[in-house]
């Protein structure tokens, strides 16, 4: 273990002396470098070389070509796959998610200037240790998301980096830096063109993170591009002595005070989505949202399917909505 917390499996260091003693360069790259300094476990280790997929090939006897055509190439050892990609520089960016076309390059810092954030662009081998050029360590310490170079172009080049920054700063419990969180609102309607799927897994990460309030709060409008059903419930006020917060301040209080499992937190995101159109006045000045529970089933499955969540799924979380204000006996 070195200073950093970083602990390499025995697997990822033999591949990199592989790589190393073939006379190219390698390293741990990006996610298990930032969550090894973090304290984290790593989910999986990627590693980034400067041989080309070919060499790979040539150097390891069990490999698939996983993405080859990008640069990537998952060695096995045992049953794990371990994904090895060239360092490269990525061609035009025209569908907003995916490069269309890959430069290889012998240099990590074309492969590093190229990701999205500071703290994911960190890269690691024991004989070099930590290469760290644009200040990712810092902003670990300092707990802050910030994009790598221009935050505008890295969010034009994938619009779902939107919902990873905020994935990470509710997951992290990390702010985002002030000029990437100026460019995620400026870039939020980037979100329209994402895969459901995509987008449906990163809101759950996102809602089941420790800071999902403060995100929530500060990045409503982002929130409403995938769901504009919430859009009606920010400042809407209740009009009633049981509740101190618009409708929408109130479901972001739920959501954060509710356990984080999935479905219970979509449960909270989505229980009071149906008061807006409910709403009356009665003659005493108190507010009333008759049928509301029955509008927020309706407009809760209507999103849960556009968002591609299996059936069974919808079941639960809309079963928890349609119920939800009824007395516990």
């Amino acid at each position: 273990m070195d200073k950093y917390n970083i602990v390499m499996p025995q697997e990822v260091k033999d591949i990199i002396k592989q790589i190393e003693a073939a006379g190219f360069e390698a390293f741990a790259v990006g996610g298990c470098v930032r969550d090894c300094i973090l304290g984290r476990t790593p989910q999986d280790w990627d590693i980034t070389t400067s041989a080309l997929p070919s060499q790979i090939k040539e150097i390891f006897a069990r490999t698939i070509d996983t993405g080859i055509q990008h640069g990537t190439v998952t060695v096995m050892i045992g049953k794990t796959g371990y994904e090895i990609t060239t360092y490269r520089i990525d061609g035009e960016y025209k569908d907003c998610r995916h490069p269309e076309n890959v430069e290889f390059s012998s240099d990590l810092k074309d492969d590093l200037k190229r990701r999205d954030f500071t703290i994911n662009a960190m890269a690691y081998n024991p004989s070099s240790g930590l290469v760290d050029l644009f200040g990712g360590l810092e902003d670990i310490e300092r707990r802050i998301i910030r994009c790598v170079g221009n935050p505008d172009r890295r969010f034009q080049e994938d619009g779902l980096r939107i919902l990873r920054a905020l994935r990470f700063a509710s997951v992290l419990g990390f702010q985002v830096a002030p000029e990437t969180a100026a460019a995620i609102h400026r870039s939020r309607a980037l979100l329209q063109y994402l895969a459901a799927e995509r987008v449906r897994s990163e809101l759950t990460k996102l809602l089941c993170g420790q800071n999902v309030g403060a995100v929530l709060r500060e990045f409503a409008d982002v929130l409403a591009v995938p769901i504009p059903e919430l859009r009606p419930m920010f400042g809407f006020e209740q009009h009633n002595p049981h509740h101190d917060r618009d409708v929408w301040l109130h479901t972001v209080a739920v959501v954060a005070h509710i356990p984080p499992e999935p479905v219970l937190r979509w449960a909270a995101l989505l229980h009071d989505v149906g008061k807006p159109p409910c709403f009356s006045l009665g003659p005493d000045g108190v507010g009333h949202f008759y049928g509301h529970a029955e509008k927020s089933t309706e407009l809760a499955d209507g999103i849960l399917a556009r968002l591609s969540f299996v059936p069974a799924g919808r079941t639960r979380i809309t079963q928890l909505i349609r119920y939800h204000d009824l007395p516990v006996a």
